[in-house]
């Protein structure tokens, strides 16, 4: 059985990201949390942590992590910016 791990996108037509982690590195200078303890305390790479920075997709069970390991909702480090 093949278990598939859903993806958080936000492209629009033109293929622009509109969902952005610009928060997250707000959330993470607030609390004191590096990139290092981040990939530490969340168990995830260098490669998720500069897809983060880059704004790409990003698996549902990454967020969830960062949540957790944060203490902080989703909208805390995501947001969607709707294309105009």
């Amino acid at each position: 059985m093949e278990i598939i791990t859903p993806i958080l996108i936000g492209v629009n037509q033109e293929g622009e990201v509109v969902i952005i982690f610009d928060k997250l590195w707000d959330v993470m200078r607030e609390k004191g949390v590096s990139t290092y303890q981040l990939r530490e305390k969340c168990s995830i790479d260098s490669k998720t942590v500069r897809r983060l920075r880059a704004n790409d997709n990003m698996e549902t069970k990454t967020l969830n992590k960062l949540c957790s390991a944060l203490d902080c909702r989703l909208e805390d480090i995501a947001e969607y910016v709707p294309d105009e």
